[in-house]
């Protein structure tokens, strides 16, 4: 029976597997999903602890890959959704560590925020720290306690009400791209800590793209996870000027007979390998 693309959990929807490789497997994270240590017991929904608790009991999605040890690389907030990535052993997990840690991972990320931004296109290196008066929150810290943080921002198209913005932060600081929107004055939508909740409205933030060269065999890997959905939450559409961006999915499949050359196609799942 071939491997399941999709992670079983009890109690949620299946986790779409989006990439896989002998050193690591990816999904795309739904929203809701928080990565906290096992001792933090304020919440059912810590992944970590899901997924170790359905390798333990040998379901199948990971009994099918004779996974013993899944754990994630890097972290996304709970609210945000997209493309996560987990290593298969100790070692893939040291690798995909130092490609994080010394910047040769490259991340995208979408965002929706109200209004439109003053620039169409500008680079946020604004110091990042904790925030002391206010338990998980993170500030702009010029100390020495302030880490240096860098994230790129473009964007992309504006509809009646939201401008979507194309997110690509060099550094991996916790809330950088929220904490960077906000401080260029575009608050990423339904921000409940920098911005303002919205009834009807879910964080407006998607980690679309990963791509890397992979420790191991030095080849070129890129992880997309669909964005359509996300899009059109905020009323955007896919359209052919965003399709020509590198964090949309194509493949290419041949036309009817006699229509002459292969033609893109837009595909919203990659099946795992």
């Amino acid at each position: 029976m071939a491997k399941p693309n999709f992670i079983e959990l009890p109690g949620c929807d299946a986790i779409p597997i989006i990439f896989e490789d002998r050193s690591v497997l990816a999904i795309d994270k739904p929203r809701g999903w928080m990565l906290v240590p096992d001792s933090w017991r304020k919440t059912n929904w810590n992944l970590q602890t899901a997924i170790d608790s359905s390798i333990r009991a040998d379901d199948f999605w990971a009994r099918s890959r004779n996974l013993r040890y899944l754990r994630h690389v890097h972290r996304l907030d709970a609210d945000t959704s997209g493309v996560m990535l987990f290593a298969k052993s100790e070692g893939a997990m040291r690798a995909m560590g130092d490609l994080f840690e010394s910047r040769q991972m490259e991340k995208t990320y979408l965002a929706v925020v109200e209004g439109v931004p003053k620039e169409k296109e500008w680079t946020c290196q604004l110091p990042i720290g904790s925030d002391p008066k206010n338990f998980g929150k993170m500030r702009v810290d010029y100390s020495e306690e302030g880490r240096e943080s860098e994230t790129h921002f473009r964007v992309l198209m504006s509809n009646e009400r939201f401008t979507l913005i194309e997110a690509s932060p060099l550094t991996g600081r916790t809330h950088q791209i929220r904490l960077h929107l906000a401080e260029s004055g575009s608050p990423i939508m339904c921000d409940e800590i920098y911005g303002r909740v919205e009834k009807g409205f879910r964080l407006g933030l998607r980690a679309v793209q990963l791509a890397y060269k992979d420790a191991f065999t030095r080849r070129p890997v890129n992880i997309i996870a669909p964005a359509e959905e996300f899009l059109r939450e905020f009323n955007f559409k896919l359209t052919p000027e965003l399709q020509s961006s590198k964090w949309v999915r194509r493949a290419f499949v041949p036309k009817e007979k006699g229509q002459g050359e292969k033609s893109p196609l837009l595909v919203k799942k990659n099946p795992a390998s």
